[in-house]
């Protein structure tokens, strides 16, 4: 059954709104929708539907996009929006909580090597933990994945179902971040080098350990560790000028996080932060502390953000260097201008829209691409509107 369709006019005046050329938000599902922004309105086409928590995206050179499906399943949706059967060889998935299959990235040398990468929650005797399984694409009419080989995986104490983290980020030089969950739980552990929980690690692409890594040849450390003192990050990207690495993750009640990640630094969770525990109570011993970073940008009250791209093409020019990421709690998009590692601004999109915004990309076509995490997920198409 289709909605009413949602007049949106311009707060200028109620006379001069009704004459003036008005934007008309239609919220059906599976119609395009016009929505208000400073680049002008935007389109919200969507491009495939019927995915269930669909969680990761990552484009294939030709356009298709691999996507994941949290509960252990990865398609291959078409550019005409048509989604294959679930790809065989995807190794099996703890599909509880906030667990499963998680997030899917294309190697650097995929054109060479048809190599990709997943992240998901692995069940083990206990609860469960992050692993990283590095795999051949073989792009066949039914697509399977091959030479499977499990290349990381998280030590520390086990998760009950909650914060995995899982999402990746390839250098230059091939090396994977990977981000990890602190557990919930067990939250201290983020500020103990000796386990891999609250951490952003950078492993080789076969998972061997850099030899430039911070912590190497430290006893009391893990030698994967990048950095450390992270709650559960849920976006990670290179920023495409200097090549820093940016991270977004969840704060409890207020404190989500944006951060320019550094070698060997400490972010702090939970020693310090901005929100408070989901019963009111107080986590943190302040604000900031010698030997901690500071965010570049936190949201009291928490909007849940996840997944972010930095905005480097054609179609929004007058939004080039901004960062997005999306908003599950917020249910949006959210801009970011910068001027250096500095956020000047923030643009809250598609309020009207009403999803839990679960990834966020450049598609190779200059438009945002998102995924919105429900059971019957979508993947949209972000456009400047036709005129």
């Amino acid at each position: 059954m289709k909605t009413p369709l949602v007049i949106v006019t311009a707060t200028l005046s109620a006379a001069i709104a009704v004459t003036a050329s008005l934007l008309i938000v239609t919220a059906t599902r599976g119609a395009n929708a016009t929505f208000e922004s400073s680049a002008g309105p935007l389109e919200v086409e969507t491009a495939a539907s019927g995915l269930v928590h669909p969680w990761g995206l990552a484009f294939l050179p030709d356009g298709r996009m691999l996507v994941t499906e949290r509960p252990g399943r990865l398609r291959v949706v078409a550019r005409n929006g048509q989604i294959s059967p679930p790809v065989a060889g995807v190794p099996g998935v703890w599909a509880s909580g906030q667990g499963g299959l998680l997030d899917v990235a294309l190697d650097k040398d995929f054109a060479g090597n048809a190599a990709i990468y997943l992240c998901y929650a692995e069940r083990t005797s206990g609860g469960g933990r992050t692993a990283v399984t590095r795999a051949t694409f073989n792009d066949e009419a039914q697509p399977r994945l091959t030479n499977t080989k499990v290349i990381f995986r998280q030590e520390g104490p086990l998760s009950s179902g909650n914060h995995f983290g899982c999402r990746f980020a390839q250098g230059a030089d091939g090396n994977l971040f990977v981000a990890l969950g602190d557990h919930f739980g067990p939250r201290d552990e983020a500020q103990n080098l000796a386990n891999h929980l609250g951490k952003i690690v950078r492993i080789a692409p076969d998972g061997a350990v850099p030899k430039d890594n911070p912590f190497v040849g430290r006893n009391d450390a893990k030698p994967e560790i990048w950095s450390y003192g992270h709650r559960n990050v849920q976006a990670l990207a290179l920023h495409p000028v200097t090549g820093r690495l940016w991270e977004i993750e969840h704060g409890p009640r207020g404190g989500d996080e944006v951060n320019v990640v550094e070698k060997g630094k400490n972010y702090g969770w939970p020693v310090i932060g901005y929100g408070v525990d989901y019963s009111g109570a107080k986590i943190h011993q302040g604000t900031a502390k010698d030997g901690m970073e500071q965010p570049v940008k936190y949201w009291v009250p928490s909007i849940a953000p996840s997944g972010m791209a930095f905005y480097t093409g054609n179609l929004f020019p007058a939004w080039r260097g901004s960062l997005f990421t999306g908003a599950l709690a917020g249910a949006m998009l959210v801009r970011l201008s910068l001027d250096g590692e500095k956020v000047t601004g923030e643009e809250r999109l598609l309020q009207n829209l009403s999803e839990r915004i679960r990834d966020v990309r450049q598609g190779p076509d200059g438009a945002l691409w998102l995924l919105t995490d429900s059971p019957a997920g979508r993947v949209l198409r972000v456009s400047p509107a036709k005129k």
